[in-house]
C-alpha cells in the first residue's frame, strides 16, 4: 500500500508540475512550531511562523546565526518536519506524507543550495550535477550538466572530485547541481557565504537570471542586506519569530 501511494503521488506531481509555477501558492506555511529536546529542557527553533510565497517570487529571508533561517529551510524543503502547525508545498501538506513521498515532491519541484555543499565524494563534479538529471532519466543528463559547470565557471573542472575542489569550486558546483532540473522552487542556504566578492556577484546574478528565464520562486537565507534590495520580499527571524520587514 506505501509503495502505491508513493506512485500515486509521483503521477499527480508528474501531471500537475507543468502549471504548478504560475500557481498562487508555491510554499504556505501556517503557525509553523519547531521545538526541540536538550539536556536543558525544551528550546523553541521556530515559533508560530507563517509565509506565503508565490510563484515567481523572490525572499530573503535574514537573521543572526542560531536564529533558525536553515531549520526554516529545511522544513520548507520537506528535509524536517514542524512540531505543530502546517506547511502545503505546492498544495501538498507535508507532515501527512511518508520520508519517500516528500522526496518524490522535493525532486521534482525543489532545487537546494546547501551551506555544507553536500556533494557525493565519489561522484566527479560532472557526475554530480548529473544525478538529479538521471534520477529523472533525463537523456541529455551529460549535456546539461556540462552546459551548466561551464555557466558557473566551472568546466575546467569537470572530471575532478570533490576533495580536489576549494570550497568556492564546491559552493559553484552545487549551486549548478541546484539549478539541473529547473526546478520552480529553489531554496539557498547562504549561496555565496564561501566565495570571494567577484564570483559571489556572479552566483547571485545566475540565482536571479533563473528567477527570471524560468519563473522559478527563490528563497534566499543570507547575513547580506544588500541582497535584499534585490527580494521582492523580505523577512527577519529573530527569537524563532518571523517578521516581514
Amino acid at each position: 500500500m506505501a509503495w502505491q501511494r508513493l506512485k500515486a503521488v509521483r503521477k499527480e506531481i508528474t501531471t500537475i508540475r507543468r502549471n504548478i509555477i504560475s500557481s498562487s501558492s508555491v510554499i504556505r506555511c501556517k503557525q509553523v512550531s519547531k521545538n526541540v529536546s536538550t539536556e536543558e529542557g525544551l528550546i523553541t527553533i521556530l515559533e508560530e511562523v507563517n509565509l506565503q510565497v508565490d510563484g515567481a517570487e523572490t525572499v530573503a529571508v535574514i537573521g543572526q546565526s542560531g536564529s533558525g533561517k536553515t531549520t526554516l529551510l529545511s522544513m520548507l524543503a520537506g528535509l524536517d518536519t514542524p512540531t505543530t502547525g502546517s506547511i502545503e508545498l505546492f498544495h501538498h501538506k507535508l507532515e501527512i506524507l511518508s520520508e519517500d513521498e516528500r522526496a518524490a515532491l522535493r525532486n521534482q519541484y525543489v532545487g537546494f543550495v546547501f551551506q555544507a555543499f553536500h556533494l557525493l565524494p565519489g561522484f566527479t563534479a560532472l557526475e554530480n550535477v548529473m544525478l538529479p538529471l538521471e534520477i529523472n532519466d533525463d537523456k541529455h543528463a551529460n549535456e546539461k550538466a556540462a552546459s551548466l559547470l561551464k555557466r558557473v565557471g566551472m568546466s575546467h573542472r569537470n572530471n575532478h572530485f570533490p576533495t580536489t575542489l576549494s570550497g568556492g569550486e564546491q559552493q559553484r558546483v552545487a549551486i549548478a547541481r541546484a539549478f539541473s532540473t529547473t526546478p520552480p522552487l529553489l531554496l539557498a542556504d547562504e549561496p555565496t557565504g564561501n566565495l570571494d566578492s567577484n564570483t559571489g556577484s556572479k552566483i547571485i546574478d545566475l540565482l536571479f537570471e533563473l528567477n527570471q528565464e524560468q519563473g522559478t520562486s527563490l528563497i534566499l537565507v543570507t547575513h547580506d542586506e544588500s541582497l535584499t534590495r534585490r527580494c521582492d520580499t523580505c523577512f527577519r527571524l529573530e527569537q524563532g519569530r518571523l517578521q516581514k520587514i
